[in-house]
């Protein structure tokens, strides 16, 4: 979750608003170490004294809540619960998952704070008033072995609890609730991860990080996730692509596929024991929900999806009841040329995998280096990978957007429509990568789904780059938005420059060529079907004086989709145009070029914006709603022709 989203909650009383200012902060800190945290996991949480509605007192333990990253976590995140509520569920000898979460949402003084965190009963009943839970990669490298307990509290010494595996939950809750913790300040839960405990913060903090560095020691203190040197990535766009289809019909859904240029992750993938070394399962149980329990090696995602499912099949009397399938697609990819690759429903889950990849094989090899590394077995992985939250969460249907997982590529990204049209797409979950002569398109975005391309998009070496670039930062293409055009000062045909035709016909109709031929064989390759957007113009059929060459390269342009159209539906590939007209918010529309268009209709420049049937001015915005509409709908719709021009007597 976004840090910075603005969230409205109840004040919780002078004492508990200090408490909560310490937490966050602690939080920060800790979560701020990959080595310690990944992307959403660990959590934390303080005990206090908080006021309720009528003004009394009510002890609170603020628990960090589910969906937070505790690098970035505000005092928003955290959910103030009912200490004494919980310390009483924690009396019960059963609780199911599903009723505990109820129960917790139920203890909360806030309706409108985050569902606490599974581990909120736990964290109620550890006496001190700080407790601090991280994956730290150390530690659970110790206990990822066959002797991990009695190796882990050797090593980390007095003060340490070290406890076998339990599944998360009521029952871990219920174990730690069992275990002896005088003189204790941490607790080590196997294949699991590190809490530790104090009055203070910063001791809770300090203490924490102690034992991390005492673990980290124990394997000689190696750079834990570290990627390496950029390595040089291997394989086509083509194959790439290729294997992104395979992948996304496994899922049922498009994936965003990443390839890695980690050097560690290249030369773990061209190990001669890679199969042996990655046949143990995920370093923690809850890296299963995104990574599965197994990579892929090499690319029969087939054969992995028929051996995935014949997992299911075996495990599947250990849930009671029907359970919700998980689609069979890998999440990791081992494979010797391309190196590591990972997947997921977008680039920012993709990133997740390959970051939890990376610190798995240090954790691996640093278990390895002692007694072995040793990991859930396929029957307690599948417990957790179908855990009754989890199949609530799937059987929820989480909301999907409707470019989720796909990638485009737009030129004339910096400005005007194509600008626009980026905004649109990344907004509805596409990946982009954008085209532009202008040096503004590389920071244009933000966001990991984006990617500029700097360059002139009739240049074939700059159309390979933009299409490399969404190989192998996203997986392939499906959709090509192509907004790059130029409108060159009036000229009666009479006396037009060679230049001026000349630039026209580059930019508007031979670039447009290029990109169509550049972008065929990933979007073939696309597994809903590639998609191609030409943004045409109202002059294609009602052409204006003085814009022969605009006019002409323009609908030289608008051939080239229609012979695209005719030529790629057998292919899968759809190709339409949308006809603006009199979009003023472009580049294109100088100051001057806009009143010398208007003098010449006999109009005011205000009165030039909204020439049209309807009396609006067409926005970028607008047009970029059209594209929308051809790229995440219409599946039986090609060839066609959309005016977004506020209707023109010209042409209606």
């Amino acid at each position: 979750m976004d840090g910075a989203v603005a969230v409205t909650r109840l004040p919780l009383g002078e004492t508990a608003e200090a408490a909560l200012a310490e937490i966050t902060r602690v939080s920060r800190s800790l979560g701020g170490d990959p080595a310690l945290v990944l992307h959403g996991g660990g959590n934390t949480s303080i005990k206090t004294v908080g006021v309720d509605v009528t003004g009394e007192p009510v002890e609170l333990v603020l628990v960090k809540g589910s969906g937070w990253d505790l690098g970035s976590i505000e005092p928003a995140g955290f959910a103030p619960l009912r200490r004494e509520r919980l310390r009483r569920l924690l009396e019960l000898d059963e609780l199911g998952d599903g009723r505990m979460v109820n129960e917790l949402r139920q203890a909360s003084l806030d309706a409108s704070a985050p569902a606490a965190s599974i581990a909120a009963l736990l964290h109620a009943h550890l006496p001190a008033r700080v407790v601090l839970h991280s994956h730290a990669d150390a530690i659970v490298a110790l206990t990822d072995q066959p002797d991990g307990v009695r190796r882990a509290a050797e090593v980390l010494g007095d003060g340490v609890t070290v406890l076998p595996y339990v599944m998360p939950g009521f029952p871990l809750a219920r174990a730690v609730a069992s275990a002896p913790l005088d003189g204790v300040d941490a607790l080590v839960l196997a294949n699991h991860g590190l809490f530790t405990f104090a009055d203070d913060p910063d001791e809770a903090l300090r203490r924490h990080r102690e034992l991390v560095d005492r673990a980290s020691a124990s394997f000689g203190a190696p750079a834990w996730g570290d990627p390496g040197t950029a390595a040089p990535r291997g394989g086509s766009p083509v194959e790439l692509a290729g294997l992104r289809r395979d992948l996304s019909a496994a899922a049922g859904r498009p994936l965003i596929v990443r390839q890695s240029e980690s050097s560690r992750g290249s030369a773990f993938a061209r190990r001669a024991d890679a199969a042996e070394a990655t046949s143990r399962g995920t370093a923690t149980p809850e890296h299963i929900i995104r990574t599965k329990r197994l990579p892929l090696l090499g690319r029969d995602v087939a054969g992995y999806a028929d051996a995935y499912r014949g997992y299911v099949d075996a495990h599947r009397h250990r849930i009671p009841g029907d359970i919700e399938p998980i689609d069979p697609a890998p999440r990791v990819i081992l494979d010797p040329e391309l190196g590591l690759l990972t997947a997921g429903v977008s680039r920012t889950a993709a990133d997740a995998v390959h970051d939890i990849a990376l610190h798995t094989m240090d954790i691996v090899d640093a278990a390895d280096g002692q007694d072995g590394y040793r990991s859930l077995d396929p029957a307690l992985s599948f417990d957790i990978e179908y855990w009754e939250l989890e199949q609530a969460r799937l059987r929820s249907g989480s909301a999907r957007r409707p470019l989720d997982g796909e990638v485009a590529l737009v030129t004339g990204a910096a400005s005007g429509i194509g600008r626009a049209a980026v905004a649109a797409l990344l907004a509805q979950g596409a990946s982009v990568v954008g085209v532009d002569l202008s040096e503004s398109v590389r920071d244009a975005f933000d966001g990991p789904a984006w990617r500029g391309v700097v360059g002139d998009v009739a240049d074939d070496a700059v159309l390979a780059t933009a299409l490399e670039t969404a190989a192998r930062e996203f997986g392939g293409l499906d959709i090509l938005v192509v907004a790059a055009g130029i409108f060159p000062a009036s000229e009666p045909l009479d006396a037009f420059a060679d230049a001026v035709w000349e630039r026209s016909l580059r930019v508007n109709t031979t670039a447009v060529a290029r990109a169509l031929r550049a972008a065929h064989p990933l979007l073939a390759l696309a597994p809903r079907g590639g998609r191609v957007v030409l943004v045409s113009t109202k002059n294609v059929v009602a052409p204006g004086p003085g814009a022969a060459a605009y006019s002409a390269s323009k609908t030289a342009a608008a051939q080239l989709a229609r012979v695209a159209a005719l030529e790629w539906a057998a292919d899968g590939i759809r190709v339409n145009q949308v006809e603006p007209d009199a979009v003023f918010d472009t580049a294109i529309w100088t100051p001057e070029l806009l009143a010398e268009r208007a003098a010449r209709y006999g109009l005011t420049v205000d009165e030039y914006r909204t020439r049209n049937l309807l009396g609006i001015e067409v926005t970028s915005a607008l047009v970029a709603e059209a594209v929308l509409a051809f790229v995440s709908g219409l599946p039986a719709t090609t060839g066609a022709h959309l005016s977004v021009d506020g209707g023109n007597d010209r042409v209606v």
